[in-house]
């Protein structure tokens, strides 16, 4: 594996950010490797914090959809990473593991929808936004109508700013190879 790009700050070192700290750790449970990459600039971390903690935490956004998209973003953009560090808030979502390890593999929306595992209803419509968002960018109208016609503007704001975050975060990984 390489290593990352640019040097993890370490917990505690650096005392001018002994808050920033703080305030991370006791939100998400500790300091990981992401957040001791994204401490190399301060300004950056709390803007991704508030971010990512809106999408997470704030939206109304069943669990489930959002670690599904989460997945799928991690999956298609080739960030384990990310993968491994939504399966267990997956898990807790309900998401069978059977279906965490179908979206491991990276089958189409329409296979996953025909797995025995199976898509709630509204899933596969947010998967076919999710890999028009992640390869393509543009969303044509045939994939966004069923999901019009599903979610109110609230959840496609919603919808949409997960996929988008997620890309983010994605690609951040992936361009400076944390966790690899």
């Amino acid at each position: 594996m390489d290593a990352c790009r640019v040097t993890p700050v370490e917990p505690g070192a650096r005392p001018a950010l002994a808050g920033l700290e703080a305030r991370i750790a006791a939100a998400r449970g500790r300091i990981s490797p992401l957040y001791q990459v994204l401490l190399n600039s301060p300004a950056v971390t709390e803007g991704w914090e508030a971010m990512l903690t809106a999408i997470r935490q704030k939206t109304a956004l069943a669990p489930r959809l959002r670690e599904l998209i989460i997945l799928r973003v991690a999956t298609l953009n080739g960030a384990p990473y990310e993968f491994e560090a939504h399966v267990p808030h997956a898990r807790q979502a309900g998401m069978p593991d059977a279906l965490i390890e179908r979206l491991r593999a990276g089958p189409t929306p329409a296979e996953l929808a025909e797995g025995s595992e199976g898509l709630a209803p509204g899933e596969a419509e947010a998967l076919a936004l999710t890999d028009a968002m992640t390869r393509g960018i543009e969303v044509p109208d045939a994939v966004f109508a069923p999901l019009r016609a599903l979610h109110d503007d609230q959840a496609l704001v919603e919808l949409t700013a997960t996929v988008a975050a997620y890309n983010m975060v994605s690609r951040f990984l992936v361009a400076l190879r944390v966790g690899h």
